[in-house]
This record gives C-alpha cells, sequence and structure tokens, in this order.
C-alpha cells in the first residue's frame, strides 16, 4: 500500500481541522478548538484500482508553534496551503506559508492553495478571482471548499491523491529514463572497448 503525507498549513482558525475532519469522519464541529502544535489523522482510500494511504498533518497556524513546523513537514508527498474567504490577512499570508514549505520540504513539493468557508457568502471578503490569480501567478492548482457544508471537499483530496500518483509516476520515468541512458552509455563504451580490443589481436582488415 503506498503511503502518501499530506501537510496543511495556514494561519490559525481558516478550518484546517475541520476539512481534515469533514474528511474522515463526515462530521463538522461547529466548537473545534484550534490545534495544539501538530495533529495528525489518516484514511484508507481506494482510487483507480489503486489503495492508499493518505496521512494527513495538521499544523498549528499560530506563531509558537511554527518551531515544530521542520521536523513535520519534512517528507512530505504535498502541501495544502489554507485561507479563510472571508479574512484578507489570510490570504496574503500565503506567501509566508508557501515560503515555509519550500524552505522545509525544498523546491519539488506539490502546492495546492485552498479557500475555506466559501459557503459564508455574505461574509466574504476575498474573491474566487483573487485566488485564481494568485494560483496561476505561482503556477500550483486551486480549490474552494466548505467544511461545514462538505462543498468540494472530497474532490480536493481526490484531486490531492491523483496529483501525487502522476507525480510520482512521472518521477519514476524519469528515473527509469535516466537508468535507461547510463546503460546506453555503458554498452556503447564496452562496444568500442571490445572494437579496440579486436583492432589490438589483428582482427580487423582492410
Amino acid at each position: 500500500m503506498n503511503k502518501y503525507k499530506i501537510c496543511f498549513l495556514g494561519d490559525e482558525g481558516v478550518g484546517k481541522t475541520s476539512m481534515i475532519t469533514r474528511f474522515i469522519y463526515e462530521t463538522f464541529d461547529p466548537d473545534s478548538q484550534s490545534t495544539v502544535g501538530v495533529d495528525f489523522l489518516s484514511k484508507t482510500i481506494h482510487i483507480e484500482n489503486k489503495t492508499i494511504r493518505l496521512q494527513l498533518w495538521d499544523t498549528a497556524g499560530q506563531e509558537r508553534f511554527r518551531c515544530l513546523l521542520p521536523s513535520y513537514i519534512r517528507n512530505s508527498s504535498l502541501a495544502v496551503l489554507v485561507y479563510d474567504v472571508t479574512n484578507p490577512e489570510s490570504f496574503e499570508n500565503l506567501d509566508f506559508w508557501l515560503q515555509t514549505i519550500k524552505e522545509i520540504r525544498g523546491e519539488d513539493v506539490i502546492i495546492f492553495f485552498v479557500g475555506n468557508k466559501a459557503d459564508m457568502v455574505e461574509e466574504r471578503k476575498v474573491s474566487i478571482e483573487s485566488l485564481e490569480k494568485k494560483a496561476q501567478e505561482k503556477g500550483f492548482l486551486f480549490f474552494e471548499t466548505s467544511a461545514k457544508t462538505g462543498q468540494n471537499i472530497k474532490p480536493l483530496f481526490r484531486k490531492v491523491t491523483l496529483s501525487i500518483m502522476k507525480n510520482e509516476k512521472n518521477s519514476d520515468l524519469q528515473e527509469q529514463m535516466e537508468v535507461n541512458k547510463k546503460d546506453s552509455v555503458v554498452k556503447v563504451e564496452l562496444e568500442e572497448s571490445d572494437q579496440d580490443e579486436k583492432k589490438e589481436k589483428g582482427g580487423w582488415c582492410c
């Protein structure tokens, strides 16, 4: 069974825990407390004839817990950067969280931008167009979700999983191409060495 580590990052109160809980248990707790440090949940899913184990790491948004992030973010397959569509500051802080994940995990990590609380239409302060623009500028995928209603939660996790699987497949293909390239070089060198040996033995005639 393949296991994929997915980290959720974002400001305090944007709904990271609620999104994960909605996906795992299909429930919503309006009185959910802020995560202290880091929390971890996992779920096994079946997708494209494969069984996948998703390891979901829920990180705290409070500044005092940020020193814990490096030990939990390393080796992650994908990062979900979450903001609250009713909180413009949390949207602006996506750049901070993006820098954080890249400094710890490296440039090759897959990243999603997610605007949560999309059900709060009257309180919305960040438009879907703003999210789309930022995602396109950075070259990332994006979603709007509602942990409260379940809007786009399952599609998000499906797309997240497929993105990891695609990246893994491409990495395996690239690795195989590198192996084949090295094998070809070795083969050519052996053939040239064999020809040189024939010349020394007088195996060539004009």
